[in-house]
């Protein structure tokens, strides 16, 4: 039986950025950073070590998993490439709904300058 992705939340903003910039791509390290970075318009911003980090964490708890060779044969053999695994993607969308539903009751309380 899988995992039920609400056990891993809350996700860590760290966490929830990196499931976000794979989507349902192949990525090494440093395009994941620059995923992250173009996304948030540079608000996210990591050094590689606490990229590095964050993505073994995300691998051990099966969210993620290193390919064992780059899907391009010209790339630089050192890179390794990230993919996000079926329960990443559960766990990523639970991690949505759980922020979205934050952000309604924000927004019905008129925190966000709304109403309604």
């Amino acid at each position: 039986m899988s995992p039920d992705p609400v056990g891993f939340l809350p996700l860590t903003p760290i966490a929830f950025e990196i499931l976000l910039a794979l989507g349902e791509d192949e990525r090494h390290g440093y395009a994941v950073l620059q995923a992250m970075e173009a996304r948030s318009s540079g608000s996210v911003s990591l050094h590689a070590g606490t990229l590095y980090r964050a993505l073994a964490r995300l691998v051990d708890r099966g969210l993620l998993e290193e390919l064992d060779e780059a899907p391009d044969p010209d790339t630089d053999e050192r890179r390794r490439y990230y993919r996000r695994t079926e329960l990443g993607r559960r766990v990523a969308s639970a991690e949505a709904r759980r922020l979205a539903s934050q952000v309604g009751s924000a927004r019905a309380q008129g925190l966000l300058g709304e109403t309604g």
